[in-house]
């Protein structure tokens, strides 16, 4: 381990002493995740075509804390039916096969769908994050169009082995290969992926700094790093695909993005989402010990909100769903204040992982 360098040593952004002994807001995070799920600040308006991933902050949120119970029964079962409505399935003649999957929200509706047939799509983070939901509120996914769902995959993957967020010119980079893969996964069928040509687009996108970028030839970034090395795990071929010396230097420029908390790149500054996105890479890799708990710790706390719950991306800064769902995946990966444990390739917890493996 020597050779990981000084990480466990001075950083420049120092903790105060005052932020050691913070306590964990449970019930005011619980309140937080439920109010998500009810309603929301008008900042956040923007976010409304991916309403999907804001419910799936809150329930995964509210499952690691362990209150999923505290959402009433007929509640659950809104958001389930709320979630099929989203839901794009084939129709008879099969004519729609590469728009099948999940939509975000209903911010886009259309009374004649057949005439709107170009913009009524998927997307391909929302299928993912419907799957999760549906899976955490214990529905047994009988309802998915499996057949709809891998059809739309192999609409959206590319010749580089890259996939689509949706069709018709969306962006397309490792975060999607990600989702394809988790996709294939909670479903049981890998259709709907070319797994050869997805892990050559992973290993093109090694950067020379061991860490791994949306795509080839661009800068390594935490997030991407994650989705890559979750890809491979689901894949089941990441200890096969990367050299023992790719999986060295890939260790050293994780561990070296911490300094109380995590940052994404180098040079960047700590931000709590990347608790999860280092911290889950790490635990894939079996390398998880290797990180300062209780710097890791102290920074977690500080940018918890005192007054409404939640987590912010900084410390003294406002909570948001995103990085207040990260804040507590940061804390159960390191197993602190009884959360839940988090299955780190799928980001759900164990629990409801456990359900999907009853299912299959």
């Amino acid at each position: 381990w020597g050779r990981l360098g000084p990480f466990f040593s001075t950083h420049p952004f120092e903790m105060d002493e005052s932020d050691e002994n913070q306590p964990f807001f449970r019930s005011k995070h619980i309140n937080y995740f439920k109010r998500t799920l009810n309603v929301l600040p008008a900042e956040l308006e923007s976010l409304d075509p991916t309403r999907l991933s804001l419910a799936f902050f809150a329930l995964s949120g509210l499952d690691l804390l362990n209150a999923l119970d505290s959402l009433s029964p007929i509640l659950k079962e809104d958001i389930i039916k709320w979630i099929y409505s989203l839901q794009i399935t084939l129709n008879n003649e099969e004519s729609n096969a590469q728009q099948c999957g999940f939509r975000g929200s209903t911010s886009i509706s259309y009374q004649n769908v057949e005439t709107a047939i170009p913009f009524y799509n998927s997307h391909i983070a929302m299928t993912y994050v419907a799957l999760n939901c549906l899976l955490i509120l214990g529905d047994d996914l009988s309802r998915v169009d499996k057949n709809g769902v891998t059809s739309g995959l192999r609409a959206l993957q590319l010749d580089n082995g890259c996939f689509a967020a949706t069709l018709n010119g969306s962006e397309d980079d490792m975060r999607f290969v990600y989702c394809a893969c988790c996709i294939s996964t909670m479903i049981n069928d890998w259709r709907g992926i070319d797994k050869h040509k997805a892990i050559d687009y992973i290993l093109s996108s090694i950067s020379y700094d061991g860490g791994i970028s949306q795509g080839p030839e661009l800068e390594s970034h935490a997030g991407s790093t994650f989705c890559a090395i979750a890809s491979l795990n689901l894949m089941g071929c990441l200890d096969t695909c990367l050299s023992d010396k790719q999986k060295e230097v890939l260790q050293r420029w994780l561990v070296n993005r911490q300094i109380n908390g995590f940052q994404g790149r180098p040079n960047k500054l700590q931000d709590t989402c990347y608790s999860f996105w280092v911290g889950a890479t790490l635990k894939l890799l079996g390398l998880y010990d290797c990180i300062d708990f209780a710097r890791q710790r102290q920074y977690l706390l500080s940018t918890q909100s005192k007054f409404i719950g939640g987590f912010a991306k900084w410390t003294d800064t406002l909570p948001d769903p995103l990085h207040s769902y990260f804040g507590i995946c940061g804390l159960s990966l390191a197993r602190d204040f009884d959360l839940l444990e988090l299955h780190p390739a799928l980001n759900i917890t164990m629990r409801a992982y456990a359900h999907l493996e009853r299912l299959s």
